[in-house]
């Protein structure tokens, strides 16, 4: 490949080049798209930006490596479980390209003004010199993306013989009759395979040119494109026993292979729950306490290290990010249904989170239809004690089971109204004291003033009767 240098400085929009005269007059000179991803990534370390945005957990694990595959002008293969922001961070690498390029008017491989690929550039070129008009290409047209299929052919990556342009004439060995695949149609760009061990095997073999010697080979026809790429692949490692497998020589050909993972901390997976959710409802204002985000994030946790589920699949961030807006729609309808506003989530929200559960897991073998179900709640049940246990001491509340054991019973469900749990708090005076002595923590202060416009709120103060409006919705649930 012939070597280009880039020089900063160009005009931009309205004042750039329209003509290869124009763009030589600038003193523009090409530079390769692994080099220009390179300088951009050295410029955003320089100056402290970060390099994915929205990704979570990754600082000091996976970001570096992409970091030194990028500065080390790799290709790049990320190889996780499902739910591992691999897509996101794949395409959030354009970012890493400049604004714009130019390249020859209706070339279909984005040919270079300065260094012409394909026969149909060369010949512009030649025919009209300095005056060949010449486009400028954004970031978003350099990105290109396939996802791995057993049905993809040779054809839809590198190009098929156009059987039209040689029924006008055209010689079968000329470039001119050639269909360009994908891969062609992403020079001097990103192109992305998702899901490569889906890829047939045969049709991974015909990438090794492509990742070595950068050329495309069409129908046996000695039709060479000094393709300027840089290609990014995403994989399963379940895909190398289940469904197919990375040919070794097309992995040897890889620059660099990037693990990703889970959330290592509870703290991580609920930002990255929070960020994606859908939990600002416009019916009914729901107020989500951090501890049932705790509650969810710890369910996630629990599953990817049960023996009943299927680890080599994993357990996506999508489960929590599904659960938290179900768990939060279930506290929005019972809010339609008896009237209150705002409302919270509670502990028996979470039992209607099955069905956003449902096919986010893969259990181990099991003839039981229930069996879902019941390694769910299990789950769950884990989880509450888990977090309840971080908030709580358990042989505190030896007053509290004595006072069940006596007979009293406390009803809840996700149906009883906040005003119904007010009042029977008022029967246990133990309890009370926890909840109150709970609500005072300041991750859960915002929530008294608002709940001063509720129902639920004005009827807590006409049952204790207060003259005098109570500050804080704790002040209301401990009776004064």
């Amino acid at each position: 490949m012939v070597p280009q240098v880039f020089r900063p400085g160009l005009p931009h929009r309205m004042n750039r080049p329209a003509t290869l005269g124009q763009l030589r007059a600038s003193g523009y000179r090409s530079q390769s798209v692994k080099d220009e991803m390179r300088r951009n990534l050295i410029r955003k370390l320089r100056a402290g930006e970060p390099l994915f945005q929205g990704i979570v957990g990754y600082d000091e694990t996976v970001l570096p490596q992409v970091q030194n595959a990028i500065l080390s002008r790799h290709d790049m293969l990320f190889l996780g479980l499902r739910g591992q922001a691999k897509t996101r961070m794949l395409r959030q690498l354009v970012n890493l390209l400049d604004d714009a390029v130019p390249v020859v008017a209706g070339s279909e491989v984005n040919d270079d003004p300065l260094h012409p690929l394909s026969r149909f550039a060369r010949d512009r070129i030649a025919d009209r010199g300095d005056e060949t008009p010449i486009e400028w290409i954004g970031r978003d047209r350099r990105y290109h993306e396939k996802l791995a299929t057993p049905d993809v052919t040779i054809a839809d990556l590198i190009g098929e013989i156009d059987m039209i342009k040689h029924a006008e004439g055209r010689y079968l060995s000329s470039e001119e009759t050639m269909h360009f695949g994908l891969i062609p149609r992403s020079n001097r760009g990103i192109f992305c395979i998702n899901e490569l061990p889906d890829l047939a095997a045969k049709i991974q073999v015909g990438l090794f040119n492509v990742l070595e010697e950068r050329d495309v080979q069409v129908r046996g026809y000695p039709v060479r494109l000094d393709l300027d790429l840089c290609l990014v692949f995403s994989a399963n490692p379940e895909d190398y026993t289940n469904r197919g497998r990375i040919v070794t020589p097309l992995k040897d050909r890889i620059g660099s292979v990037i693990r990703t993972h889970y959330p290592l901390t509870r703290a991580d997976g609920m930002t990255i729950t929070d960020a994606n959710a859908w939990t600002a409802r416009d019916a009914v204002r729901v107020l989500t306490p951090p501890f049932m985000k705790e509650v969810l994030e710890e369910t996630a946790r629990l599953a990817r290290t049960s023996p009943a589920i299927n680890q080599q699949s994993g357990v996506s961030v999508r489960m929590s990010i599904a659960n938290a807006e179900n768990m939060v729609s279930n506290a929005e309808r019972r809010g339609l249904l008896v009237g209150e506003d705002p409302v919270v989530p509670r502990i028996s929200d979470l039992a209607y989170i099955a069905a956003s559960t449902r096919g986010k897991i893969e259990l181990n073998l099991s003839e039981d239809e229930g069996h879902e179900e019941k390694v769910l709640g299990k789950l769950l049940g884990e989880a509450i004690k888990n977090v309840f246990e971080f908030y709580f001491e358990p042989k505190h509340f030896r007053p509290l089971v004595e006072w069940f054991e006596g007979g009293k019973t406390f009803l809840t469900g996700d149906r009883q109204p906040s005003q119904e749990y007010a009042r029977r708090l008022g029967e246990a005076p133990f309890l009370k004291k926890e909840v109150a002595h709970f609500l005072a923590r300041p991750d859960l202060k915002e929530m008294g003033p608002r709940a001063w416009r509720s129902s639920s709120w004005r009827d807590c103060t006409s049952r204790i009767g207060s003259t005098k409006r109570p500050k804080t919705a704790r002040a209301c649930i401990a009776g004064r």
